[in-house]
Order: C-alpha cells, then sequence, then structure tokens
C-alpha cells in the first residue's frame, strides 16, 4: 500500500525572526539578495500594523512561503481601500503544493474583516508563472494605468517620443495649460519661476491645505501616511514641495525602493502629485517632475512610474505629455464583494 505524505501548513503574521528565511527565499528566486528591502518591509508592519498585512506560511517548525501587502487609500484621489500585494514567494521545495493559495486566502479573509473590497497587485507582461498564478486565484486586469518613463540620467524632455508639434489648437483644447513643451522653454521656467525644495515632516500641513483645495476632503490622516510613508519607508528620501509667492504651492510624494515589485533596477514611484487650483498654469507640476528627474538621475535611478485611476484623464495626459508612457507591467484586481 502507497504511503500519502499528508503536509500541515499553518499561516500565521510574519515576526522579526523570519526576516533570514524571507530573505533567502527570496534570494533563489530573484537571483539577488535584496535584505534591505525586506527589513524596512518589516520595520514598517511594525511601525504601522493597521497599514500592512505580513503572513508566513509553515510546516513542520520552517517558514516555507510568505506574502507581504500594504493598504491602499487615496492615491490620486481613490475612495475606497484596497489591499495591495507587493511580494510574494514560497521556498522552492514547497513550490506547486498550494502554499501561494494558503497565503492568498488569509490575505482574503484578513480584508474582508477589515471591510476591504478588493486586492491588488502588478506584474510584468513576460512574467508567466505569475501570471498563470494570477489566472488560476481568479485575478482579472485592472482598469487602472500603469505609466513610466525612464530617467535617463536627468535629462527630462517633455514630448521626447512625439515627432509632431503641438499646434495652437491641439494646446487650446486640453484641460490644463501644457504651455510650449520644448525643453529649453521648460528648464527655464522650471528653474526660474518655482523653488523647489526637498519635503519635510513640518509641511505637512501646507500639503493638506492643497490637497483639500483639489479633493474638497480633508485627508490629514491619509496624507500623514504617505508622508511618513516617503520619509520613514523609502530608501531615498525623493519627496518634494513647490514654493511661490512664498507659501507651498505643489507637492509631489515619490519613493525610492530598489526591491519593490521584485525589480531589477532602481525604480521611483510617484504615489501623490498636487498643484494649487490658484497655480494650475504655471507650469508647477512641470517644475516639480524637472527637479524629481534631475534629483533621480544624480542617484542614478533608472525610472519612474506611477499609478494613475481609469478617470483621471487630466492627470493621465499630463504624464504622457511630459514623456511617460505605458508600462510594461499590468495591474490586476481581485473582487472581495459577494
Amino acid at each position: 500500500m502507497d504511503v500519502v505524505a499528508v503536509r500541515h501548513t499553518a499561516v500565521r503574521n510574519l515576526r522579526r525572526d523570519d526576516l533570514d528565511a524571507v530573505v533567502d527565499i527570496d534570494a533563489l528566486a530573484e537571483g539577488r539578495v535584496r535584505r534591505a528591502y525586506f527589513e524596512r518591509r518589516l520595520a514598517a508592519a511594525l511601525r504601522e500594523p493597521s497599514l500592512h498585512v505580513q503572513f508566513a506560511a509553515i510546516e513542520d517548525g520552517g517558514l516555507v512561503g510568505y506574502v507581504l501587502a500594504r493598504v491602499l487609500e487615496g492615491e490620486f484621489g481613490r475612495d475606497a481601500k484596497a489591499l495591495s500585494i507587493d511580494a510574494i514567494g514560497a521556498r522552492y521545495d514547497a513550490k506547486g503544493i498550494g502554499i501561494g493559495r494558503r497565503l492568498l486566502t488569509a490575505l482574503r479573509e484578513h480584508a474582508r474583516a477589515r471591510n476591504i473590497p478588493e486586492l491588488r497587485t502588478q506584474a510584468m507582461w513576460n512574467n508567466h508563472p505569475m501570471l498563470r498564478w494570477l489566472d488560476d486565484n481568479a485575478f482579472s486586469v485592472a482598469a487602472n494605468h500603469i505609466v513610466d518613463c525612464a530617467v535617463g540620467g536627468g535629462s527630462y524632455a517633455p514630448e521626447r517620443d512625439d515627432p509632431l508639434p503641438v499646434t495652437t489648437r491641439e494646446r487650446a483644447s486640453r484641460e490644463i495649460d501644457y504651455g510650449d513643451p520644448r525643453p529649453n522653454d521648460f528648464e527655464r521656467l522650471a528653474r526660474d519661476d518655482t523653488e523647489i525644495r526637498a519635503m519635510a515632516l513640518d509641511d505637512l500641513s501646507d500639503v493638506v491645505r492643497i490637497d483639500y483645495a483639489i479633493t474638497g476632503h480633508d485627508r490629514r490622516d491619509y496624507i500623514g501616511r504617505k508622508l511618513a510613508e516617503a520619509m520613514l519607508d523609502s530608501a531615498i528620501r525623493v519627496s518634494l514641495t513647490a514654493r511661490a509667492d512664498n507659501v507651498i504651492v505643489g507637492f509631489l510624494m515619490a519613493r525610492v525602493d530598489p526591491g519593490d515589485f521584485g525589480g531589477t533596477e532602481p525604480v521611483a514611484v510617484i504615489d501623490t502629485l498636487g498643484v494649487h487650483p490658484d497655480y494650475r498654469h504655471h507650469r508647477v507640476g512641470h517644475a516639480l517632475l524637472s527637479q524629481l528627474f534631475v534629483n533621480l538621475g544624480a542617484l542614478r535611478v533608472e525610472r519612474v512610474e506611477t499609478t494613475v485611476a481609469p478617470h483621471d484623464v487630466e492627470l493621465l495626459g499630463f504624464l504622457y505629455a511630459t514623456g511617460f508612457a505605458p508600462s510594461q507591467r499590468i495591474p490586476f484586481k481581485l473582487s472581495l464583494v459577494q
């Protein structure tokens, strides 16, 4: 008679003493060690447990899988919460036996208990094993747009990929004033008309003020969390504020973490970009992006990306006009609403 081995897998919260095992599993899968990335993510989860969900799959006292997720709420005007899966992995000798499904079940139960209606993640278009796993677990393509732009050593050239000139009629038809997109004029305006500074924690009230003017909602808690994340959780601080008439009139919250989404190149992620309505036609957004690209080029960050809601055509148009293009990453979602 054949003897069938019965596996007993338990799922619990990830702990600090799981770090070595997680790093080892990830390093074998990715071909490089991302210890600093996982250290920062674990520290962030311990500091803000309500915003992070991290589970470990355990068999015979050993860690055989893990998942790291975080709560999304408010990015670019988003109203509903979502749980974003940023990293998931299984030990090489535990693949194909449902470890990922067990971890996903734990995430779904956690999200439902906290009235979070969906899970979100993203994957490269050619990551076939991940795409199959997402398909097998009922994920579907999300409507969000992931766009990115090569930093190119810090050289910021709006509409550099568009060989056709922008006509006066086309310019007048746009909802926001892009102005003349030629780089020389842009660089002059970005440097001379707006003062750009590194964001500091004491800029919170000004950022909340601008966000309220844009959205009509007081999102101090959300903005405070994103500001703390940009200042504390990011491997490199690159968030900026724009000043005119001696006040802050715009802001850009971004973070750089070489380990995000398993990428092999250093990537900056823009979380939030805002300009006070009174300064919408003063090219403040261009100035913020210009300085961001200069800073990222000096840091040898190769690419910057962001996610835009499908209804935010104005923001998407602005980003496309300044050199962004569709990313090679595909956004996915899993609805938890019965």
